[in-house]
């Protein structure tokens, strides 16, 4: 792309509406994952304090709840919705997030900008059209009808609560109706904001106390005393605490996985899907950096992000190689973490994108991966020691069936049950972490502990 083409495209989506308009057509069009577009956009727009956050709350905001933006959207236009041009539909969504969900957003407002968005972008025609189908919802929008869950269920909770039908599916005949809505209704609720406490330098008593004086409100961690849950958002990495390597941004069922492990100081332990780090950070600081952690990752990109965490945090017991697991070997180690790639549908609040970009063939695909990367792991384990195998995913097919597929393959590991390091609430029937997002008020994470006999 020329310079010239650069500008042209920067003065078509000025604005956070149409920086928005931008990020959405690229989810859409491309593979790239929402965060790492707006990072982009943000780190190379001049976009206020407030108007990012804006752009953070419209952008987020269309992708969790497109399922019922567009069934609102179908209702009201003439011919496939689906079909419409990008900068057409998106610039529908923004509008109508904003006419449904934004109270500071006056309707008419929101009318108006997507009209003169369209307009010069595609003409008079599209933005009348634009014009025409938002006035019709503003002035209906009480009455929007969904499908009858007594005839559809499938269809209701697919709309009303922005789900793909699969996944829907998959729930229901899981979880039944009620549990379902409420997993629904989890998956759609602003993230959290989590820490977790760097305990080389810091511990629990002297953290709170920093936050009060802060007068950022939290919550303690539920299972976990090194977490913490902040109230109010903010702009954490701003603050000097941070910078300091006092504290990591990390979900308190990322940390179960790692307190599985059970390490102990002086030990050499294996992450094998390291970056970005937040695994990595937490057992070192549960070694208190004393023993030798190899943190391995494909991607070099990612393992620079690592190398900078683990320099703010002040770490000295990590060494950071680029390298596929699958070919990866260095020694047998006492402990081993092997964190796969998975369909990460248990993170949906954090990354609403994932919902509309897996499909069931995704995870059947990822299953494959999944059995060997487990396999790959445990023969880096020494005789006596332990691997942990865990995902992001509530799916059971990325989760037990895997474990139960590679016990059944290697008679030299042993199923520990979890059930005696941690709360009942936490274990699945089988004795491995399961939480739920609706249940736990957390993350869906899993995590399976393997003993190697001897």
């Amino acid at each position: 792309m020329t310079q010239l083409e650069e500008h042209t495209i920067k003065d078509l989506y000025k604005g956070v509406r149409g920086l928005a308009v931008k990020i959405l057509n690229s989810v859409e069009r491309t593979d790239s994952y929402l965060d790492k577009l707006l990072d982009y956009e943000m780190k190379n727009s001049e976009l206020s304090g407030p108007d990012k956050a804006l752009l953070y709350e419209i952008v987020h905001g269309v992708i969790r709840w497109m399922g019922r933006l567009d069934w609102v959207l179908n209702g009201f236009y003439k011919g496939q919705f689906s079909k419409a041009i990008p900068n057409l539909k998106n610039g529908l969504r923004v509008a109508l997030y904003q006419i449904l969900f934004l109270d500071r957003v006056p309707d008419y407002a929101a009318v108006n900008e997507a009209v003169e968005f369209v307009k010069k972008l595609q003409g008079q025609k599209p933005a009348d059209l634009t014009n025409a189908i938002l006035r019709n919802i503003v002035r209906s929008k009480n009455g929007i009808r969904y499908p009858d869950p007594s005839d559809d269920l499938v269809g209701y909770l697919s709309a009303y609560y922005s789900h793909p039908s699969w996944m829907v599916k998959r729930y229901l005949t899981r979880f039944g109706k009620e549990e379902t809505e409420k997993l629904l209704n989890a998956n759609n609720e602003k993230p959290f904001l989590t820490l977790k406490i760097n305990s080389v330098k810091t511990n629990p008593v002297e953290f709170k106390s920093l936050l009060d004086s802060v007068s950022l409100r939290f919550i303690p961690g539920k299972y976990l005393p090194e977490f913490f849950k902040l109230q109010n958002l903010t702009n954490i990495t701003a603050w000097e605490y941070y910078s300091k390597g006092y504290f990591n941004v990390q979900d308190e069922s990322a940390g179960l996985a790692c307190r599985l492990l059970d390490v102990k100081q002086g030990m050499r332990i294996l992450d094998m899907f390291a970056a970005p780090g937040g695994k990595t950070a937490y057992i070192a600081s549960l070694m208190n950096d004393e023993g030798e952690i190899t943190a391995i990752d494909r991607f070099e990109g990612r393992l620079n992000l690592l190398e900078k965490n683990m320099e703010r945090l002040g770490f000295k017991s990590i060494k950071i190689f680029a390298a596929d697991a699958m070919e990866f070997n260095n020694g047998l180690f006492d402990r081993v973490l092997a964190d796969v790639p998975c369909s990460g549908t248990g993170t949906l609040s954090k990354k609403p994108d994932i919902k509309w970009k897996r499909d069931l063939l995704d995870i059947s695909r990822m299953n494959e991966f999944q059995l060997r990367y487990i396999t790959k792991a445990a023969t880096l384990v020494k005789p006596d020691g332990y691997l942990v195998y865990s995902t992001c995913s509530i799916e059971p097919e990325e989760n037990f069936s895997i474990v139960e597929k590679f016990l059944n393959n290697n008679s030299n590991y042993q199923l520990i049950n979890a059930r005696d390091i941690f709360p009942d609430e936490l274990i699945d029937e089988h004795g491995c972490i399961q939480t739920l997002p609706h249940v736990h008020q957390m993350d869906g994470a899993f995590a399976a502990k393997l003993w190697r006999v001897g």
